[in-house]
């Protein structure tokens, strides 16, 4: 299982960025939502990819560093 906020990688197209959601299927495709950074002052859309496609690059983000005391629930792009 990998950590949320962990900065990933797709193996196979390059997608980059912060794991921030996690999927588990009772058939075990288990995937993970990567949050691109902004560019050009434009947020990206999160996309989905299956555990095996997944590299880990580096630390990302604590959960605790971007936790609030309510909660607002999913990014608003995730899932789709």
């Amino acid at each position: 299982m990998i950590t949320l906020g962990k900065k990933a990688k797709d193996k196979i197209t390059g997608f980059e960025g912060i794991i921030t959601g996690r999927a588990q299927y009772l058939y075990g495709c288990d995937q993970y939502c990567i949050a691109p950074p902004a560019r050009d002052g434009e947020i990206k859309h999160s996309e989905w990819f299956d555990e095996g496609r997944i590299l880990v690059v580096g630390d990302g983000v604590k959960p605790e560093d971007v936790g609030v005391e309510k909660s607002g629930g999913p990014n608003r792009d995730c899932p789709r």
